[in-house]
């Protein structure tokens, strides 16, 4: 079988809300959120950081030396290269792609995108294309080898900066299998994720309502569960919105 490996993109800055990554929540730095999550899979072999050389994300590595993740460290601007690169330090053959700021990723839907990427023909498994599971519940899964060319051909730079782009704008080279949420999942005006302190608010609210029942076992379902039970929480962050990537 394939090895696959999932890459945490993350640095220190961000314009909307600096040192991010590491932003406490529940006691755990965002990254740690992320880890423990994506180490629920039963589909990932191994887990990298691909952080940058700036100084900044020193704090980076080592987090990641006392988490005992791997760390590439590459250019701050090229993040297609870095990710490249990471894949190819872990001998990656199957990429899954994390954003640094996704601390309620749920590890069964990982597991279905892998799934389905064995199983069906195409290039890349995505839920984030066309939106059905909230935003922060991400799953992007192709080849390195396809990566690979994209970056030794690619130089725009807004595809360089977003990895998986160049992907998704060119649907007559690669094959995309969107990967929906079921009904009960469905909720893509939903944002978990944290680009806002409001998003980071309500992901720590989260995660003090349902870490005492659940522990890190936790998943979208229940998630959703409790916004249903109290939508008052629903409105945090209701007003903040995504940045359009060009």
């Amino acid at each position: 079988m394939a090895r696959v490996v999932a890459s945490i993109e993350a640095r220190m800055a961000a314009s909307r809300l600096p040192g991010k990554v590491l932003a406490d929540i529940a006691g755990a730095p965002a990254l740690t959120r992320i880890t423990r999550r994506l180490r629920r899979s039963a589909r990932l072999d191994d887990i990298v950081l691909a952080t940058t050389e700036t100084r900044a994300d020193d704090r980076l590595v080592e987090w990641a030396s006392g988490e005992d993740i791997p760390c590439y460290r590459g250019s701050e601007e090229d993040v297609l290269g870095r990710v490249v690169e990471a894949h190819r330090m872990m001998t990656s053959e199957i990429v899954v792609e994390v954003c640094g700021d996704t601390p309620l990723i749920d590890a069964t839907v990982i597991d279905r995108a892998v799934e389905a990427f064995h199983k069906q023909d195409c290039d890349i498994v995505s839920n984030t294309w066309t939106l059905t599971y909230p935003q922060g519940i991400d799953a992007q899964v192709f080849r390195l080898a396809d990566l690979e060319d994209v970056s030794h051909s690619i130089k725009d730079k807004t595809a360089r900066e977003h990895v998986s782009l160049y992907f998704y704008e060119h649907p007559e080279i690669y094959r995309l299998y969107e990967l929906t949420a079921p009904p009960k999942l469905t909720n893509p005006e939903q944002r978990l994720q944290i680009d806002y302190p409001e998003d980071l608010e309500l992901v720590r609210e989260i995660y003090s309502h349902l870490e005492p029942i659940h522990g890190d076992g936790f998943g979208v379902s229940e998630i959703l569960d409790l916004l249903r039970q109290q939508p008052a929480l629903r409105k945090i962050n209701r007003h903040c919105r995504e940045k359009a990537v060009r």
